[in-house]
């Protein structure tokens, strides 16, 4: 029988180490009221002053975090500050006498009911809304916090899944790998892995089976977790931490073909850390996390300035700006609407500039002025969600009034990767999210550990919509640049399977840069052509990646990947 468990990889390295398991989940509080001598005050302010406490705990991590990381413990800080979720714990306690826990129990359930009613994204955030209401019941009933164990010892750790907050608090000086049995490989769990260099293996079957102790070995890349390790294996890995590569700052392949190898960005720290990993400029400046958690969209002036703030780290470079992504999983309440039967297909990205022009705008003003204040910055600024030629064009139009004329698209519909030809008349450049051009292509939710095994990249229907776009692109006229920015471009196998597609730039969470480069410039562009072919021919994902990665051993096997 073996002892190798099977999973979807999601963070490239190898490690072996002793498992330690997530504490079990806070106990749901019994179905009891107050007595009736008892002050509902005093249990309505034990509400408050759990969230207050739960909120600073959170917020003083994000301050301590940078990155993907800050960005997810500051959203899961706003949700639990979020007044709604109080004051109806809070009603509960008043018109039914229901205890503190018990009330934050109920409205939590409620209010996560309800967001899986609309499926989708908003489903998924569900799983935030009881991440919050676990941390408000341990504080008022005194438990340990929900989270991350602390054993003294470097670990691997094992979870069912990972809220993102805990994600968040990893720390890869001490994780060595993780795994869990749900998830999928766009996934907070997955996203967060990569960015900290952590190995990780997700909706892996029979991972249940493991037990704090167990000696384990993980290979992030080739997706398994090895429950019987060789002893000479384990002695060579055991409490190491994956070391990672160093990028030179130049992508290249081993014919001198030039590759860009950018970074995906959220800030103005994130950008110069991004910088000193030496990426070759921005692939991917987020803007949305500027405008998540308020109730008012943020000033021309304020924009500009978070602006002003990535592109100052990367003078003499290029920087991607795609411009706000709301909606579906990142709602807004003064620009999207509440209720859509599923947000997923819904008004998103540029579409809600269809009823909302002005915020669009505005951001094109601050985009703009930043520019301008960093004129050695190489700005190109992109629309989220774009499905047809006329959306393209009328992207385009609006950033040239704004003097931005690297004005290009995403590619994520796959109407827009299928007639690229008429969409690349129009826009400049394109990019692949291939998050979302996956999760259309598939019909599969991104974020549903059930479906991990069709939400892959390696889809062989997925590289048709990417060939398709690239093919696009080339028959523009003088040819257009197309980059991948979604979370296949920090796969180093794929990499050679993107190159060989036709893509010319890839932008990745900066710990990816040093393995992605260092396939590439081992591979020369008609080997890259060979296995994005392979890839290709191949009848579904898993035989696609196993046939690139036999094809590529010479290259792999010297680099451990």
């Amino acid at each position: 029988m073996t002892s190798v468990l099977t999973g979807v990889p999601v963070s490239s390295g190898r490690a072996a180490g002793i498992v330690v398991t997530m504490p079990a989940p806070v106990a749901e509080p019994p179905v009891t009221t107050l007595t009736d001598d008892a002050d509902l005050d005093q249990a309505a302010d034990s509400v408050a002053a759990a969230v207050t406490a739960v909120t600073t705990d959170l917020t003083e991590r994000a301050g301590r975090a940078t990155g993907a990381s800050a960005d997810v413990l500051t959203m899961t800080a706003a949700m639990a500050a979020d007044p709604s979720l109080s004051a109806d714990a809070v009603r509960r306690i008043r018109d039914e006498r229901a205890t503190p826990a018990r009330a934050v129990w109920d409205a939590a359930q409620q209010a996560a009911a309800t967001l899986e009613s609309l499926g989708g994204y908003m489903a998924e955030r569900a799983r935030d809304v009881r991440d919050v209401r676990d941390r408000l019941v341990a504080h008022l009933t005194g438990q340990r916090q929900p989270g991350v164990p602390d054993p003294g010892h470097p670990f691997v750790l094992v979870a069912h899944d990972l809220a993102p907050a805990d994600t968040a608090t990893l720390n890869p000086e001490t994780t060595l790998a993780i795994v869990t049995g749900s998830g999928g490989p766009t996934s907070h769990t997955a996203i967060l892995a990569r960015a900290l260099g952590i190995p990780a293996v997700v909706a892996v079957a029979g991972s249940e089976s493991l037990a704090d102790g167990d000696t384990v070995l993980v290979d992030g890349a080739a997706g398994t977790v090895d429950t019987a390790p060789a002893p000479d294996a384990v002695a060579a890995l055991a409490g190491k931490r994956p070391e990672r590569r160093t990028f030179s700052g130049e992508g290249r392949l081993a014919d001198g073909t030039r590759v860009e190898l950018l970074a995906n960005v959220a800030d103005g720290a994130a950008a110069q850390a991004a910088a000193a990993s030496g990426a070759e400029g921005v692939g991917l400046f987020r803007t949305e996390f500027l405008f998540l958690g308020r109730d008012t969209e943020p000033t021309v002036a304020e924009q500009t300035e978070a602006y002003a703030a990535v592109l100052a780290a990367f003078a003499g470079h290029k920087v991607v700006i795609r411009t706000l992504d709301a909606g579906a999983d990142k709602p807004l309440p003064f620009l999207t609407a509440d209720g859509e039967p599923n947000p997923a297909l819904g008004v998103r990205g540029l579409r809600t500039s269809w009823a909302h022009p002005d915020v669009l705008e505005r951001q094109l003003d601050a985009i703009a002025a930043a520019a301008a204040a960093q004129p050695q910055t190489t700005v190109w600024v992109m629309a989220p969600m774009v499905a047809t030629p006329d959306e393209a064009a009328g992207f385009v139009e609006r950033c040239q009034a704004h003097g931005l004329e690297q004005a290009g698209v995403m590619v994520e519909v796959p109407a827009a990767a299928l007639r690229s030809r008429w969409v690349f008349e129009h826009a400049r450049f394109a990019s692949l999210g291939t998050n979302d051009l996956t999760q259309y292509a598939m019909a599969a939710d991104r974020e549903l550990g059930d479906l991990a095994q069709l939400s892959t990249p390696w889809q062989p229907a997925v590289l048709d919509l990417i060939a398709a776009t690239c093919a696009g692109a080339q028959a523009s006229e003088g040819g257009r640049p197309v980059g991948v920015c979604g979370e296949a471009a920090g796969d180093a196998v794929l990499a050679a399977v993107l190159v060989g597609l036709g893509v010319t730039s890839l932008s990745m969470t900066p710990t990816a840069l040093g393995d992605v480069a260092a396939v590439l410039a081992a591979t020369t562009s008609d080997r890259c052509a060979q296995v994005a072919a392979i890839a290709r021919d191949a009848r579904d994902a898993a035989a696609a990646r196993t046939a690139v990665r036999e094809a590529l051993a010479d290259v792999l096997e010297p680099l451990g990947l």
